[in-house]
């Protein structure tokens, strides 16, 4: 097996966020382990897998509306970024930024990199960046 790198976010509303992520990013549920107040899962959006679990401070980990901050942005790259970040807004998620075309300057063969994207942050204060790589 090659090694694969998966996010678990941390919410306070497992079953919650379950059904945000369906709403909004078309997730399917891989597992779900519902122990009531601690419910853990993995999902996936078009295969790209990531994992949410109850925030547990004592093990470590806090959800960004608990912490007051969020330390990384979730990356989501499909087809029609437009399309995905109005269906987040409309599953609950407030816009950060909207969808533009962004240009990047990049070290290697292609000096810039045209991307359209915008940005979204969910209900758990995750931000969730939703683009496409133009060129």
């Amino acid at each position: 097996m090659s090694a694969q790198i998966s996010p678990m976010l941390a919410v306070h509303d497992g079953n919650g966020a379950i059904a945000f992520y369906q709403a909004a990013f078309g997730a399917t549920v891989l597992w779900h382990l519902d122990g009531g107040e601690h419910v853990v899962a993995g999902l996936a959006v078009d295969g790209a897998k990531f994992f949410l679990a109850h925030e547990s401070p004592p093990h470590g980990t806090r959800e960004p509306a608990s912490a007051g901050f969020t330390t990384v942005r979730i990356e989501l790259f499909v087809d029609d970024p437009l399309a995905v970040h109005k269906k987040a807004l409309a599953a609950g998620a407030k816009e950060h930024s909207p969808v533009e075309e962004h240009r990047h300057r990049m070290t290697g063969a292609q000096p810039i990199r045209r991307m359209l994207q915008g940005a979204v942050v969910d209900p758990f204060g995750h931000i969730w960046l939703i683009g496409k790589v133009l060129e």
